[in-house]
């Protein structure tokens, strides 16, 4: 009777300890790993002679999450600098100030960022300065400013970086490239600053397109300069590539950018991992029947869009470039401002030309046939714009 009494006991104290350990389990799983989000800086041009560059950014550190506080024990900052030459005679120099808006944490002296607390629901903020002095400075294309920092919480400790891509040298307003015939058509590359997070796509063609257009011109928009303009980027380095990402991609060809555990984690991301499972599950049945392509069918758009690691011009050719989102709303949008038609686009080398979206009356078939030879380029061009004459 005593041991009935003891197994009973034992069998409810073990059911009961299940379900505590699924509960404290869920709960984890329902908590960010950390809630800090970077808010992207917004960055001044102080200082632009042909020796002497400063430029000024406030990065924004915020904490939505209602019951965690973050800790932020490590903060710096490096620049790397894209140019047209050398860049060994330019003297860098960079600050990270905190600007935090309690009174009784003003910077140090010395810059030592001191470990703070972002507290719950609260966001504190951080100027990043860059002084860049030296023969080679008007050379100078990009800054590529890596924020590392640490956030420290209830799941540990996280090493992130944040990236921003500041741009430092623009083609002279006007400028005429130079008109090339195509078939039906005539088309002009235009060449561009390096795009970044920056922009904004109707002052891009307003800059650059507008003074050599004119009624009846399609612009042709490349698909990956539009969705770095929307931030779409990865770095590989911030991924964790799950079970699903690091068995599926092994069935691709290693020239897909879905053939890297990080590029396939990207999509996992995008998409569910669910998802992804599934579309490979489908896509191998349906390859068994004779159907090829069926993994992109079921995995969506974006499966075919993204661009892993090389894609795309430095300093792009780091990150995993995805996809950009609403290009159709983004077509239209820009086509009522600018009375052009304008169509989002991705082209290769192979003559591939697919159009993402275009604004009503924009022909396929001429997109197809202006653009079948790639006039924009698929190397460090920087002309991810192409305007077409009928």
């Amino acid at each position: 009777m005593i041991a009935t009494v003891v197994g009973i006991g034992a069998a409810a104290f073990g059911t009961l300890a299940a379900l505590v350990a699924a509960g404290l389990e869920w709960r984890y799983r329902r908590r960010p790993a950390h809630p800090l989000e970077i808010i992207r800086a917004s960055w001044n041009l102080e200082i632009y002679e042909p020796t002497h560059y400063r430029f000024v950014g406030l990065l924004g550190l915020s904490n939505p999450h209602r019951g965690i506080e973050v800790m932020v024990p490590e903060l710096r900052a490096e620049v790397v600098l894209l140019s047209d030459g050398s860049v060994e005679t330019i003297e860098t120099k960079v600050q990270v100030i905190p600007r935090h808006p309690e009174p009784e944490f003003p910077p140090r002296a010395d810059g030592y960022w001191f470990a703070y607390i972002v507290k719950s629901t609260k966001q504190t903020n951080v100027e990043i300065c860059v002084d860049l002095q030296g023969i080679g400075v008007s050379q100078v294309k990009a800054a590529w400013v890596k924020i590392h920092y640490v956030a420290y919480g209830p799941h540990g400790r996280f090493a992130k970086t944040h990236h921003e891509f500041i741009p430092l040298k623009f083609p002279a307003r006007g400028e005429v490239g130079v008109w090339r015939q195509a078939e039906g058509c005539q088309v002009l590359p235009i060449r561009t600053h390096l795009l970044t997070p920056l922009d904004i796509p109707l002052e891009v063609l307003n800059r650059y397109v507008m003074p050599h257009a004119q009624a009846g011109d399609i612009v042709a928009i490349g698909e990956t300069p539009l969705a770095i303009i929307q931030g779409r980027l990865k770095d590989p380095a911030q991924l964790r590539p799950g079970w699903v990402a690091t068995r599926v991609c092994q069935f691709f060809l290693p020239t897909s950018s879905l053939a890297t555990a990080c590029g396939m984690q990207a999509l996992v991301e995008e998409v569910g991992a669910l998802r992804v499972l599934l579309a490979f599950v489908g896509g191998a049945i349906a390859k068994v029947f004779g159907h090829k392509g069926g993994f992109y069918q079921l995995a969506g758009e974006q499966a075919r869009l993204i661009d892993d690691v090389t894609g795309t011009l430095p300093p792009y050719d780091q990150f995993i470039v995805m996809g950009p989102v609403n290009p159709q709303a983004i077509a239209e949008d820009l086509a009522a401002k600018t009375g052009l038609g304008i169509a989002i686009v991705d082209v290769n080398d192979l003559g591939a030309v697919k159009v993402l979206a275009a604004s009503p009356g924009v022909s396929p078939q001429l997109l197809t046939a202006a653009l079948k030879k790639n006039p924009a380029g698929n190397a460090d061009e920087q002309t991810p714009i192409v305007l077409i004459r009928p």
